[in-house]
């Protein structure tokens, strides 16, 4: 019989010891904590909310099919967003390809949210009373220039902005997630802020 685990306070390492013990309720435990931070990196690097519905369901699958091969090597937060991230990119690429292009953008909290942690790469568009529906208006056309523009930059860079400037990843984490070396993360970093103001540049 599983232990009841809905009062307990559990951290990730025990939570994946009883998964791969096959306890359901541990698993559950992980993809509720987990599933919003996941739904909305994917959502922000594919900006379609139902294939991030889809991908997100897809990343915690695999979660379930794969959890007994996590050694602890890495944090199981970098493991699980290694899966997220892998098969967003990978379906950002093929979408690419194939000339897909996304037809439903994100909706008005996510738009805010990025808005916020963007908010070094925009004019100020906050001058009066935050109450002011002008003002608000004006928050939401820049928030919707903001995921325009980042749909705008390549697979790649999009992912390193989502993960540090939306996500807040630290630099190793980012590194060990995408499987890349640390100053390449940070050269890539680069090179996506500046190509995100340079698009800003022109619309703002």
């Amino acid at each position: 019989m599983q232990e009841q685990l809905t009062n307990i306070s559990l951290d990730d390492t025990v939570l994946v010891e009883r998964c791969c013990a096959g306890d359901s309720a541990a698993a559950e435990r992980l993809i509720i904590k987990y599933q919003d931070r996941i739904f909305n990196v994917i959502l922000k690097m594919c900006q379609n909310r139902d294939d991030a519905a889809e991908l997100t369901q897809d990343t915690f699958v695999r979660f379930i099919e794969n959890v007994a091969s996590f050694r602890g090597g890495s944090s199981f937060y970098t493991w699980l967003f290694r899966i997220a991230v892998n098969l967003t990119l990978n379906y950002c690429k093929r979408r690419s390809k194939f000339g897909m292009r996304s037809l439903d953008a994100c909706g008005g909290g996510d738009i805010e949210d990025a808005r916020m942690q963007l908010k070094d790469y925009l004019v100020d568009a906050d001058p009066g009373a935050p109450g002011d529906p002008a003002i608000l208006a004006q928050k939401r056309e820049i928030g919707e220039i903001v995921m325009q523009s980042l749909s705008k930059l390549d697979a790649d860079h999009r992912a390193v902005l989502v993960l540090r400037d939306i996500e807040g990843m630290a630099y190793a984490e980012i590194a060990e997630t995408l499987g890349l070396e640390l100053g390449t993360v940070k050269s890539r970093l680069s090179r996506a802020r500046g190509s995100l103001k340079d698009i800003l540049g022109l619309v703002l």
